[in-house]
């Protein structure tokens, strides 16, 4: 008699996720469907879900797909390339144990050159309007002159962004990096609902790519290939980073902005000097701080005022060089 109980049980609960969970619909955006449950063998790994009327369920990983309908790619790999992903995706959440990245800009040396942003795009295959980083306009009075501020995801040691994904795909490593698991990724946005600092960003397109680069295993740590449907943003250049090497972004300025470092080797590399310093007392000797620090997110991207500049304000029309520098290259 319990063997006749628990076997309707099991297949009703098959055909809800079937037809009930529509990842797709409402609130929930994009390229996170349910996957076939038929013949599907449950791997005991559990993920959270929502259902149409708005529910948060939990359910067994091996029925959420990443791909829109059918199989997920993931599935249909080689066993080689499963377990590449397998490897890139374990140790992508991990981290780089026994460190504490940060980040030091110095809002003095900053004149919208825009090579952070260019190389970034390049390295996360992002379009011309997508950023990880982007160089603001700022002006802090009427009565003061304006400044450029590079703005990157912050990789807060309290991310709010982290505490409201459903499926865990945002997440927060041991070294302090916030990456984005696009397998995961289900398009919920609500992440970026949660981000006070507008840091992530909706992919709304399919990537150009070609077949071949559609092959290629995706790497968490460079997010890279990029999925339509999911959330992309800044990663600290983290692929680099196993490498022993600095940020894209902190490499390809050109006036020396960026200072990047381990936190708990209170020391700090200048990407254009290569000059390494004390990051406490660079801190604290230049007055540094984080922005809407208030907020209780512990930003760990910290801000040099923009004092002694080295080169004056001019206003740039950002789309006009963009399209000047694009021109050129082609």
């Amino acid at each position: 008699m319990k063997n006749n109980k628990e076997k309707p049980s099991k297949e009703s609960r098959r055909n809800f996720l079937k037809t009930g969970l529509m990842l797709g619909a409402g609130t929930v955006a994009g390229s996170g469907l349910l996957a076939s449950c038929s013949g599907d063998e449950e791997t005991g790994e559990k993920a959270k879900v929502l259902t149409t009327d708005g529910q948060l369920v939990e359910v067994d990983s091996s029925n959420i797909s990443g791909s829109g309908e059918g199989p997920s790619p993931e599935t249909m790999m080689s066993e080689d390339k499963k377990a590449l992903l397998e490897e890139l995706q374990s140790r992508g959440r991990e981290g780089l144990v026994g460190h504490h990245w940060v980040m030091v800009i110095d809002l003095s040396r900053c004149k919208n050159a825009r090579k952070c942003v260019t190389a970034c795009q390049k390295a996360h295959e992002l379009r011309p309007e997508q950023y990880h980083i982007n160089v603001l306009q700022m002006q802090d009075t009427p009565s003061t002159s304006p400044y450029y501020m590079p703005k990157p995801c912050y990789h807060c040691d309290n991310p709010p962004c982290t505490k409201v994904c459903p499926v865990n795909a945002t997440f927060k490593r041991k070294d302090g990096i916030v990456l984005i698991d696009n397998i995961r990724c289900i398009g919920c946005r609500f992440c970026i609902a949660a981000c006070p600092y507008s840091a992530r960003m909706f992919q709304w397109f399919e990537p150009d790519l070609t077949e071949e680069e559609k092959e290629r295993v995706y790497d968490v740590e460079l997010n890279v290939p990029q999925k339509k449907g999911t959330i992309t943003k800044c990663l600290f250049s983290a692929d680099k980073l196993r490498k022993g090497e600095l940020p894209y972004c902190v490499s390809a300025c050109p006036n020396g902005v960026y200072y990047f470092g381990d936190k708990l080797e209170d020391s700090v590399t200048n990407g254009t000097t290569k000059e390494t310093v004390r990051f406490s007392e660079l801190i604290r000797n230049n007055g540094g701080y984080t922005y809407f620090e208030d907020l209780g997110t512990q930003p760990q991207v910290y801000y040099l005022p923009p004092k002694n500049r080295r080169f004056p304000y001019e206003k740039k029309d950002i789309f006009l060089e963009e399209e000047k520098e694009t021109n050129i290259e082609s």
